[in-house]
């Protein structure tokens, strides 16, 4: 029995300053497909907290992650609801629910602000990939939120969130080179954005 040894190779000094790579920079039209602007779960971890996380180290883990949306979920692991940046940053709903419930605010939680998942606007991943990007911001021109929750049947038959895609992820990725671009906060922003810009 031949036994092949084994050599490790020697390691290496840098020889000069390195750069770093980087990913591209994706360069999108609006008659791109719409999937191209998804953040895909089953690609990227979601981020997300649990109902009882205080609102303050939800928001940590917000600008941790560099996201503008956490999922909130219970105990089974259920997707009960999502807070976003703006309700972090905003006080009316933490207001709200410390007088409702005669709370000081660091003992205010993240399910106490959420949007419960029964209000959460979706679109089928099935129905996404038949759209282009343009398709997408025309079909959601009265839709006011940042983003949009894109659904799907796991093997299962249950319902899961299979991504989602934000009003300013497309506008990055479909900018022309013009300034001063106003920034887009909801998906009937962008409408008027994109299509102010010759789309």
């Amino acid at each position: 029995m031949n036994q092949v040894t084994f050599s490790p190779k020697p390691l290496v000094q840098l020889s000069s300053t390195p750069l770093l790579a980087m990913p591209a920079t994706k360069r999108l039209l609006p008659t791109s497909p719409a999937m191209a602007v998804l953040t895909d779960f089953s690609q990227v971890m979601p981020q997300s907290v649990t109902a009882d996380t205080p609102i303050d180290e939800a928001h940590l883990k917000m600008r941790h992650g560099g996201v503008r949306l956490l999922f909130v979920m219970d105990k089974q692991a259920h997707c009960i609801g999502a807070v976003t940046s703006k309700e972090m940053i905003g006080a009316r709903r933490i207001n709200l629910a410390m007088q409702q419930r005669n709370l000081s605010r660091e003992d205010i939680t993240a399910e106490m602000i959420m949007t419960s998942w029964h209000k959460l606007s979706a679109m089928p991943v099935s129905q996404l990939g038949s759209l282009t990007i343009e398709d997408l911001v025309l079909s959601m021109e009265a839709f006011t939120d940042q983003h949009l929750l894109i659904t799907e049947q796991n093997d299962n038959h249950e319902l899961r969130i299979r991504g989602l895609i934000s009003a300013s992820d497309i506008q990055s990725a479909v900018d022309k080179d013009i300034n001063p671009v106003p920034r887009a906060k909801s998906f009937a922003e962008i409408c008027q954005v994109i299509t102010g810009h010759d789309l």
